[in-house]
């Protein structure tokens, strides 16, 4: 069994003295694990971080081997992330919820794609923000667990959407709320591609996603807490207000 196929490293440990296991989230085959050799000497070791871009060859004796890559470095991220607090926060929270969401094996070339394109904004603190929303609603949808934000799930009207509900993920106009406005989730307008989408608006949105991502999408996944490194994310950004 072999193939080769372009991937993003989202993890890397040791195996033995000098070889590692590597999870590679991969264009066509998915999240992917294999064994490097020499994986974790001085050479490859500081080339495999978290986040860099991997041209990897796969080669096992059956399909459902562990396998060994020989993986070759086309991009690092690692002098963007150590560029400032929130570049490696955000780098560790894509790669630590990719880790945690993706089935071993099953491909997402969409998710894939859009997972690529987020990592290269690394750096860049005014766009990544807004980025990062938009990514993480495509990974619930990717997951099975998509917002329905396109008309009030109450009176079925396309205006003045203010809320989402917390159990069928679907929005709620401010006429439909009524009465139960306060048990239902904001929707900030930057979720609906609406308003300058200021701080404080993404932030409000990432809460409501994250209550999807821990309420329905960790326990489809055997109720796992989910990755620290989201909250140290949310942390950072409410800092930045």
């Amino acid at each position: 069994m072999e193939w080769r196929d372009h991937g993003i490293l989202l993890s890397m440990r040791r195996h033995g003295e000098s070889s590692a296991i590597i999870d590679v989230f991969t264009e066509a085959h998915g999240r992917h694990a294999g064994m490097v050799r020499g994986g974790a000497s001085r050479k490859l070791a500081p080339v495999l971080q978290p986040g860099a871009q991997l041209d990897v060859a796969w080669r096992a004796r059956m399909e459902d081997h562990l396998g060994s890559y020989n993986a070759e470095l086309l991009r690092s991220r690692a002098a963007v992330a150590m560029s400032g607090r929130l570049a490696l926060a955000g780098l560790n929270t894509v790669t630590a919820l990719l880790s945690f969401c993706l089935p071993e094996r099953e491909p997402h070339p969409e998710l894939y794609t859009r997972s690529e394109q987020l990592l290269d904004l690394l750096g860049n603190e005014e766009l990544w923000p807004l980025a990062f929303l938009r990514w993480e609603l495509g990974l619930l949808e990717e997951m099975g667990f998509g917002l329905d934000l396109t008309v009030c799930a109450v009176t079925g009207s396309q205006r003045r959407l203010e809320y989402v509900s917390p159990k069928s993920g679907r929005a709620v106009s401010r006429e439909g709320a009524g009465e139960w406005a306060d048990r239902l989730l904001p929707l900030p307008p930057v979720m609906l591609g609406k308003g300058d989408a200021g701080d404080a608006e993404i932030l409000q949105a990432l809460r409501t996603t994250g209550h999807f991502l821990e309420t329905h999408l960790a326990p489809s996944l055997g109720n796992r807490p989910l990755p620290e490194a989201r909250g140290r994310l949310m942390h950072l950004l409410s800092r930045r207000l």
